[in-house]
């Protein structure tokens, strides 16, 4: 993502806790105006195309959640 793009929240998603961890460091979050907004921790994700069912995504497999927000609009 660029910061052309501005959005107050980025989640970053992946396999293992430490790649998701270091993403922060990696993209250098803090000084675009990030931080981290909650523990990283396992998540199933899911979509909902409609009234019906969700369709579980990554084959259903948990994956970690690294969400960042832009200083200033938490919540």
């Amino acid at each position: 993502m660029t910061d052309k793009a501005k959005a107050e929240r980025i989640t970053v998603l992946a396999r293992e806790f430490t790649p998701a961890a270091m993403e922060y460091h990696r993209r250098e979050m803090g000084q675009r105006g990030y931080k981290l907004a909650a523990s990283i921790v396992q998540h199933t994700f899911m979509v909902l195309d409609g009234p019906g069912e969700p369709t579980p995504l990554f084959d259903g497999e948990p994956m970690y959640a690294a969400t960042f927000v832009r200083e200033g609009d938490e919540e």
